[in-house]
């Protein structure tokens, strides 16, 4: 926007482009840009999960490393607007969140909502579909997109027994071997569509996989398992042969729609 401060909306993590696969963190950080301040919010607030999804930039990074893949990073507190969501979602900016009041985004004027979208929403987007587009052309077939998440071991006092979920719409091409791979490890209670379904209108994996037909997976660590350096380092170890055998299968990098869930898709050709 005119005369704001200048604040990068996403990080681009450098990597192969031909290998057909590509990384995504939408929570990845908890920054504000200087002229939002702390949204009206004490610091404790931004320690917690609704500011951001803690490690999953650390997981990201050494996945990238390890793969050999290209990512991107969102580089904003989802307090400020959530990427992760379609933009007429009730929640894409959120007032309330697990008990906590976010004063600055209440009372929310048009404009102010038009502003963070311009700003923040779609910068992101944009990069996302451009990095799409580049692996597409990069490996001259459809690319195969897996995002990272983390969750809250504990939520509104119900304690949740998985360690990892898997999150996915109607295409269970990635999806699948990937929670039959990781349930291969007898320490592990993995997640179908937990704690969250998968099929979410309008979100990431929404945009720019399914209205797509690419094949694409997203997946939850509990937060506390990559909240260090050693942790994030040990989950990225455990996924990268896992994620390099998926993007291996010949199923994987054809573009096939398979629709949703919340309903029809539009159909958007190879990448927006």
């Amino acid at each position: 926007m005119p005369g704001a401060p200048h604040f990068p909306a996403f990080d681009r993590v450098d990597g192969d482009a031909s290998l057909g696969l590509l990384l995504l963190a939408d929570h990845a950080r908890r920054d504000l840009p200087a002229d939002y301040g702390d949204l009206g919010l004490p610091p404790s607030e931004f320690d917690r999960h609704i500011a951001y999804d803690i490690g999953v930039e650390m997981v990201l990074r050494e996945l990238a490393r390890l793969t050999g893949a290209p990512g991107i990073v969102s580089t904003f507190s989802r307090l400020l607007i959530d990427p992760n969501r379609g933009e007429d979602d009730p929640t894409l900016i959120r007032q309330l969140y697990d008990g906590t009041i976010v004063p600055a985004n209440y009372p929310m004027t048009a404009e102010e909502r038009h502003r963070r979208i311009q700003r923040f929403y779609r910068p992101y987007h944009d990069a996302v579909a451009a990095l799409v587009e580049s692996v597409a052309t990069a490996s001259g077939a459809a690319p195969f997109l897996f995002s990272i998440h983390s969750f809250t071991p504990v939520m509104q006092g119900h304690v949740r027994p998985w360690q990892v979920g898997v999150l996915w719409d109607a295409d269970e091409r990635a999806a699948r071997p990937l929670i039959e791979m990781l349930a291969a490890d007898p320490r592990l209670t993995v997640g179908d569509n937990e704690p969250y379904d998968g099929a979410l209108k309008g979100d990431t994996m929404y945009q720019h996989a399914i209205a797509h037909g690419f094949a694409h997976a997203l997946i939850e660590i509990r937060q506390d398992l990559i909240a260090d350096e050693a942790g994030a380092r040990e989950w990225a170890e455990r996924l990268a042969p896992i994620i390099d055998a998926i993007n291996r299968r010949a199923d994987i990098h054809v573009a096939r729609h398979h629709g949703s869930r919340t309903g029809p898709v539009v159909r958007k050709g190879r990448v927006p």
